[in-house]
């Protein structure tokens, strides 16, 4: 095994089920619910991973001699690159103008889940260097005749030490919102400037001036009447962005099942007739804002549920993030600030990696750029400002 790991053995797994769920949820701690084993596990039991979707799991576990899991991580084979927010159909294209073929690859990830977090799970005290399960998958790689690994929206620490291993590092950028520790929203909007104050206050009282009310619910509270119009919702919005619906309506309901105690849904309704919805989970620092949805035209309904309701919860329930995900620059204008998120990648063949490492820096240079440039918009009150 790799780095002098002689008594380590790598396993493949084609399903959650056949690694103990105590096990991987040790390597995996309880900071992040979408790399449990109840979260990857309601993906595979609802049929949202699955050759339909083309996400094959082969979860990665690694063993001690004396058959112990000292590190796990949530593997599949992807024959396309989709589902993924990070992109690398510009690689694929290039690798198979010359004839040689950039599918199957091995993508370590949540599926359809552009969440940061942690990706290479290690037991507590186990000592096992992200170096010797990097190399381990590498080893997988090859075995398996596949062409390259990718590893995103891992941590910082992960990204550094991959880099350190050789992998090819690469940036993003997401908007969250941090708690500065406020007392309440008032609290947060006492900490912008003054036009933006105004903004923000005149958003929320016309948002909840047009007759709806608002429900945060959690674990039993929420009922299969509320997924099915959460799914409604779910569905009008990929129909909208032209995309594909993976996750299937039972999804939803293990998710209640399994994680109910970590699901936030945000719900409004119009005299009892559901409009719009908007899933977080909630991890041990942050609030994670996934999908969303509404019918109707109701005036900043988008801002209050995903953003400012987010925040409430955030700051009532003592979170030190909301986590908004990707795109959308008027984000910034309600507190949800840049903040870079890193994959690393281990390609097999040397001319498309030579120039992927050539792209990645510039890249990396350009997205740095875009942050510093998206600082500047920032709604917060600079020295000296009312």
């Amino acid at each position: 095994m790799p780095d002098g790991s002689a008594t380590l053995t790598l396993s493949l797994h084609q399903s959650i089920h056949e690694v103990p769920a105590a096990d991987w949820d040790l390597c995996a701690g309880d900071g992040n619910p979408f790399v449990s084993h109840a979260f990857l596990g309601a993906l595979e039991d609802s049929g949202s991973c699955n050759a339909r979707t083309g996400w094959l799991p082969q979860h990665a576990v690694l063993r001690r001699e004396d058959g112990a899991i000292v590190a796990a991580a949530p593997m599949y084979a992807k024959s396309h690159s989709y589902g993924e927010y990070v992109f690398d159909h510009g690689w694929a294209q290039a690798l198979e103008r010359t004839g040689t073929p950039y599918y199957p690859k091995l993508q370590v990830a949540v599926p359809f889940s552009p969440v940061p977090g942690p990706r290479l799970l290690r037991a507590p005290g186990s000592g096992i260097p992200v170096a010797a399960l990097a190399q381990a998958l590498e080893q997988a790689c090859g075995s398996l005749d596949m062409s390259s690994v990718h590893i995103t929206f891992c941590t910082e620490t992960e990204w550094s030490e991959l880099g350190t291993a050789g992998w090819l590092q690469r940036i993003g950028m997401q908007f969250h919102w941090e708690n500065q520790g406020y007392a309440d929203f008032e609290g947060f909007l006492g900490a912008l400037s003054s036009r933006k104050r105004k903004v923000l206050r005149r958003e929320r009282r016309d948002a909840n001036a047009c007759g709806l009310t608002f429900h945060a619910l959690s674990g039993s509270d929420i009922t299969e009447a509320h997924w099915d119009a959460f799914y409604r919702f779910y569905q009008s919005t990929v129909d909208r962005k032209w995309g594909s619906a993976y996750l299937t309506r039972r999804f939803f309901s293990l998710l209640g099942e399994r994680l109910g105690h970590k699901v936030v849904l945000m719900y409004a309704d119009n005299a009892g007739t559901p409009v719009a919805g908007a899933l977080n989970l909630a991890g041990a620092e942050a609030l994670y804002g996934r999908n969303w949805g509404c019918t109707g035209d109701w005036p900043f309904l988008h801002f209050e549920l995903c953003y400012y309701r987010a925040i409430d919860w955030a700051i009532e329930h003592g979170l030190q993030r909301v986590e908004a995900g990707a795109q959308g620059r008027h984000k910034i204008q309600r507190g949800y600030m840049p903040k870079p998120t890193y994959s690393a990648h281990w390609i097999g063949h040397p001319g498309l990696r030579r120039a992927v490492a050539n792209f990645l820096v510039e890249e990396r240079a350009g997205i740095q750029s875009e942050m510093a440039a998206l600082a500047e918009e920032s709604p917060f009150r600079k020295d000296g400002e009312g």
